[in-house]
């Protein structure tokens, strides 16, 4: 599929059975996306990359708890458990991951005082990380998208991916979600809405 790109969203140990902010069966999405990826030219790969003490973590707010929602100067912000701090394991890929097709590492969440899921755009919405910029330059207009969590950073990138003007599809079977009160039914609404797509990945290997 030289003509489109293949976007793997935050597989990283701490979304993962064991980590700090484990997706239900977060694991299970790797051996399906390393042989999505073999049949891509192009590939992305998104990393959170969390400072210490950042803003979307519960343990910055004496009295809150993980997964109560505090209003930032954004606006309203899910507090998480501390994961995915730069350089410590949690934040590694997935240790099966193979990540030596990407031609690309996009780390998000960089800024202290900024939640970030989205690939594209920061939770300010208007702090960009460069990757349509990428995307346009190397004339890439079609992006498959897949990783964790469905319902937060895949379906975020997707929609700002649509929002951009790229044609996108979600992998269905290569996504795991922590549906948190309902987050899942509508974050696939939202991305229906949106005109994202959704496939299996028995779709893309035949």
């Amino acid at each position: 599929m030289d003509a489109a790109c293949l976007i793997v969203v935050d597989v990283q140990n701490d979304f993962c059975p064991g980590g700090a902010l484990a997706v239900p069966r977060g694991d299970e999405v790797v051996p399906v996306i390393n042989r999505l990826a073999a049949r891509f030219d192009n590939v992305v790969l998104t990393q959170d990359w969390h400072p210490r003490g950042h803003a979307s973590f519960a343990s910055s707010h004496p009295g809150k708890k993980p997964f109560e929602t505090l209003k930032l100067a954004y606006g309203k912000q899910v507090l998480w458990p501390d994961h995915c701090v730069q350089g410590t394991p949690g934040a590694a890929f997935h240790s099966d991951l193979g990540t030596e097709r990407a031609q690309l590492v996009v780390r998000k969440g960089i800024h202290r005082d900024i939640d970030s899921y989205s690939g594209f755009l920061e939770a300010d919405r208007e702090t960009t990380t460069g990757l349509a910029g990428f995307l346009k330059e190397k004339g890439l207009r079609q992006l498959f998208v897949c990783g964790l969590a469905t319902d937060f950073c895949v379906a975020w990138t997707a929609l700002d991916a649509r929002a951009t003007g790229f044609e996108v599809t979600v992998i269905d079977d290569a996504c795991r979600a922590i549906d948190l009160e309902g987050s899942l039914e509508r974050a696939w609404a939202d991305m229906r809405s949106a005109g994202v797509k959704r496939v299996r990945s028995e779709t893309l290997l035949r």
